[in-house]
Formats: C-alpha cells, structure tokens, sequence
C-alpha cells in the first residue's frame, strides 16, 4: 500500500521523488569522505589490525614508529584526505576530464607523500609536532603549544587539500570570496586537528600496539565523524554557492 500511495504522489507531482532522490544523492556525495573515513576505521577494527600480528616488511614504517602510536586517528584523516580529493575532483565544475584526473591524482600523491614519507606523519606530523615541542621549550603553557602544532598540522594538511582541490576542478581566477572560505576551511581542519591530538587523552586507546577494541572504535567514530563535520559542512555549503 505505500508502494502504491507514494506511485500515486508521484504521479501527482512528477518533480517529488526525483527531488527527494536529488537530495539524497547530494547528501550522500557530501558525506562521501566521512564515509570513506569510517569505513576504514571499520576495516582495522574487523580485521584486528595492530602491531601484534603478521605486518608485511613494506607496511611496518606506516605501522610502527612514534607518530602513529601518538596520534592514531591521523591515518583515518589521511583517508578523509582523499575521499574529499576525490569528491572535489568528480563534483560539477569548469574542469575538463583530463583536468579533474591528472589534478585529482597529483593531490592523492602529494596528500600521501605529505602524510607518510619518509615514515607515518610525514611532513604533516613532524612540522605540528616540531611547532608545538619548540613553542613548549620557549616556556609557553601547554595548551598554546598544543594549539599551535595543531595548526601548523591543520594549514600543512589543509594546503595540500585546497591547492589541488582548485587545480582539479575550480576556476583559476582568485576571489575575495574564496579566500574567506579558505580561511573558514583552516579553522575547521585546525579544530579537527585538536580532536585528532587529544584522541588518546580521550579514551581511543593504544591501537596499533594493539587491536581496536569494539568501545574504542565506537567512540573514535564519533571524534572522527566530529572532527571531519565542520569541513565537510564547509565544503557542501561551498558548492551550493555559484562561483566561490
């Protein structure tokens, strides 16, 4: 029966359902890296991922090592990396194909090299880490420490985002308008960036000395999905606005 009334409502009004499924598609397109993200986290805690079991030769400088085991949710972020890349690079735009596939896979590379190279962090890791230890030696309180090598790593992370993001698919003439939700974006990463540093602090645990345990997974989850909304918002309310 509600097969049949919804039928008839369309039939009634032909412009609902493709509207409701239209919104339904944007939706699931923007939280497409959130998605991404989560997913991963769901691989790792299925597949009981840690430095406990059998690591391939190639894969244990992204598995062991200082940063990983400090900030561990920075892989899951490395993921969101893409999959807002990826959204970037496939989202209506003036970009040709070849445009969108060669700029889409320069950030994918430089995201990663950025993020992992020479070991896990990166340039990203290291360049907050350094920025916070220093601003801490030069006796400045813990927090303005914290504060500062979070932005550091939220402008490092956020710069690879935003340069290939407009070389993918976004028009090449600058405007004072994009450079206000560039600002915005740096604000929303560098508060993502806190949730990602103070994940241990909150209870995710010591993955990947060892496997993620259901609870932890659940409550990285939520400072996943937390600290990933306020950028995702960002984003989907710039491609609502004509020419930002």
């Amino acid at each position: 029966m509600a097969a049949l009334a919804n039928a008839a409502r369309d039939r009634a009004d032909p412009g609902a359902g493709t509207s409701g499924g239209r919104v339904g598609g944007l939706l699931l397109i923007a939280a497409g890296p959130i998605l991404a993200m989560l997913a991963a986290l769901a691989l790792v805690a299925v597949t009981g991922l840690s430095q406990r079991g059998s690591v391939p030769e190639a894969l244990e400088p992204w598995i062991f090592g200082y940063f990983i085991g400090r900030y561990p949710l920075f892989a899951f972020a490395l993921v969101y990396g893409l999959g807002h890349l990826a959204r970037a690079a496939a989202e209506p735009g003036p970009a040709s194909v070849p445009r969108r596939v060669l700029f889409g896979l320069a950030g994918a590379a430089a995201l990663l090299a950025a993020g992992l190279y020479p070991t896990f962090g990166g340039l990203i890791l290291r360049g907050a880490f350094a920025t916070g230890g220093m601003a801490f030696l030069t006796h400045q309180p813990l927090w303005l420490a914290f504060g500062l090598g979070a932005a550091v790593g939220a402008l490092l992370f956020g710069g690879v985002l935003g340069l290939f993001a407009v070389a993918a698919n976004r028009p090449l003439r600058p405007r004072l308008r994009r450079i206000g939700f560039g600002a915005l974006a740096f604000l929303a990463l560098w508060f993502g960036a806190i949730l990602i540093g103070l994940a241990g602090d909150l209870g995710v645990g010591p993955w990947p000395r060892r496997a993620m345990r259901p609870e932890e997974a659940a409550l990285a989850a939520g400072l996943l999905i937390a600290a990933a909304l306020p950028h995702t918002a960002l984003a989907t309310l710039r491609r609502h606005r004509r020419g930002v």
